[in-house]
């Protein structure tokens, strides 16, 4: 008999209240598996202290032990990791991924729009609602009128796929107007085409501290990290079938993530893997791992290739730059987006909740896809609302998004 369903994934909670919980995943394997249970795991904002990973290329076994909030639910997450685990068949002893010979159907996008009076942390707020109701942001485009309100307008997509009901909808704007309270005038939600959030350009300028992979670490101010944080090394001696990858780091809010996306971007098997965190400030990763013709990667250029990006990926996993715009100022939050069109979550909830702990208002902000070079990526406008001035410094704005964003607030 095949595995049960509920045996898919077991989560199980510590008897000390300091101890971390452990999620197992048991189900077939595919290539980018745990990308996307590492993305799951950091859209629901928990911590990971430790992995475990192992598969022979068809079954996938995989231990993580997480520190959870008292907000989080539980029963909710293990729902969107079975969903993101293969099929199983339940009539073979041994059920084996089943690929899919078409690709996804791209999800409905809805626009919300609403009208309501202008205040602090009210964009943060409004965020924190719809990650609440797992409603995924594509793009927003807020603004604010000369008499204080503000009219926001989200493209959304809803992970449940029920936003196309009349319900689903009304209870989204009932908590949006719950937490709101009076302020709100009006909230509206409808369907639009997908081409609405499809990539483009961009705006004609885009600073260097966006565009540019050619930096220098080493000159970046304090709070960012520099090379010397980062230490990779690939060893072939001591397996017959598998690339040892280790590497040594910082840890930062979903460094597992940005180590999984980059080896699922460039089509590679984690055959088995061990992660450790320690005190949450380092951690040591060991990789043993194939490329998708089942080889070694034995190439002394694929290796440099490989390496450069991870490291690149662990040093800035996001760009933030705070920029004048003319008059005005500007922050700028750029993340790359995965191959499979998947965009790094929370990003919009940290940058708001940041400016929000700096009591800097939002007066315009916009999220867009962008061709930087020969990658895409998710690009994060805000122009900040300066008053009678800026009263924070640019230097400081910059690293406090960028701390809030590596979890090191």
């Amino acid at each position: 008999m095949g595995i049960l369903h509920d045996d898919v994934v077991i989560i199980r909670h510590p008897e000390k209240e300091d101890d971390p919980s452990v999620i197992t995943v048991n189900c077939p394997d595919k290539t980018g598996l745990g990308s996307d249970l590492c993305r799951l795991i950091l859209f629901f904002g928990l911590s990971i202290v430790r992995v475990d990973v192992s598969t022979d290329g068809k079954w996938c076994y995989v231990v993580f032990w997480v520190i959870g909030k008292p907000s989080t639910r539980w029963g909710l997450l293990k729902s969107r990791l079975i969903g993101v685990c293969p099929s199983c068949s339940s009539a073979s002893g041994i059920s084996f991924f089943q690929s899919e010979l078409q690709p996804p159907k791209p999800p409905d996008v809805f626009l919300l729009k609403f009208c309501c009076r202008d205040r602090r942390g009210l964009l943060h707020d409004v965020t924190g609602v719809l990650c609440e109701l797992e409603l995924a942001i594509r793009r927003v485009k807020v603004s604010t009128t000369p008499d204080g309100q503000v009219v926001d307008l989200f493209f959304i997509t809803d992970i449940r796929e029920l936003l196309h009901t009349k319900k689903r909808q009304e209870d989204a704007c009932d908590k949006l107007k719950a937490v709101l309270g009076d302020a709100v005038f009006s909230c509206e939600i409808e369907m639009v085409g997908p081409e609405i959030t499809a990539c483009s350009q961009g705006p004609s300028f885009l600073p260097p501290a966006i565009t540019d992979d050619k930096f220098n670490i080493e000159e970046r101010r304090s709070g960012f990290q520099s090379s010397k944080d980062v230490s990779i090394t690939v060893d072939n001696s001591l397996s017959p079938a598998h690339t040892l990858v280790q590497i040594v780091c910082k840890d930062h809010k979903g460094l597992l993530y940005d180590i999984m996306r980059t080896l699922k971007d460039y089509n590679i098997q984690i055959s088995y893997g061990r992660f450790t965190s320690k005190q949450r400030r380092n951690c040591e990763v060991d990789l043993f791992i194939m490329q998708a013709d089942g080889k070694k990667i034995v190439d002394p250029s694929k290796q440099t290739a490989l390496c450069s990006r991870i490291q690149m990926e662990l040093l800035r996993p996001l760009r933030v730059a705070v920029v004048s715009r003319g008059p005005d100022t500007e922050l700028l939050v750029a993340n790359p987006v995965e191959l499979s069109g998947k965009g790094r979550p929370l990003v919009f909830y940290d940058i708001t909740l940041a400016l929000k702990m700096l009591n800097t208002g939002i007066f315009l902000a916009e999220i867009g896809r962008h061709m930087i070079g020969d990658r895409e990526w998710e690009v994060y406008r805000v122009l900040l609302d300066e008053g009678d001035g800026l009263s924070v410094p640019k230097n400081r704005i910059e690293e406090a998004v960028w701390k809030m964003l590596m979890g090191w607030e």
